[in-house]
């Protein structure tokens, strides 16, 4: 019998949060018309993983599988929100304090070569620094970390949870 507040339905929950995130990110990208700078681009790819390796977890029916999964979980959504925090930091930078624009990450692909791309997408650019949108006073990346944070508690408890037979 499945519980009310077991793994698997965490980690399904887990799972449709990262990729209801994305959707809302892509929607903010092609109907708002927000370009998402590196590190949103970052961001992303953290909820990607986090939502895939939740899903995987969800469908499978052991708990010391869904244990394991939740580590993996728990580093991206720990990586996801240091890269918020990052986003968050140069945000607050004075103007004269960012760094430099670069080209969108498209031509930057094409262009640079793949160290200086990995380099403006974890470090971040000057047009990460700019807020576009808010909502109850917390920025785009405000709202990624309080999701990250979220994700890697829940796994947190999963993956260190007690086993039932351990405390009988």
């Amino acid at each position: 019998m499945l519980s009310l507040f077991s793994a698997r339905r965490f980690h399904g929950l887990v799972a449709f949060a990262a990729f209801a995130l994305l959707a809302v990110a892509f929607y903010m990208e092609y109907q708002m018309m927000l370009e998402p700078c590196p590190l949103c681009m970052m961001q992303r790819i953290m909820f990607f993983l986090v939502g895939v390796f939740s899903l995987i977890s969800a469908c499978g029916k052991q708990l010391s599988w869904q244990r394991k999964l939740a580590w993996p979980i728990v580093v991206f959504s720990v990586l996801g929100a240091l890269l918020s925090i990052r986003h968050l930091y140069l945000q607050n930078l004075p103007a004269d304090e960012l760094p430099a624009c670069l080209p969108g990450l498209s031509y930057m692909v094409e262009v640079f070569p793949w160290q200086d791309v990995m380099q403006a997408m974890i470090l971040g650019t000057g047009d990460c620094g700019e807020v576009s949108w808010t909502f109850l006073g917390l920025s785009i990346p405000g709202w990624t970390l309080v999701a990250f944070v979220g994700m890697a508690v829940i796994n947190l408890v999963i993956a260190l949870k007690p086993n039932k037979s351990a405390v009988n």
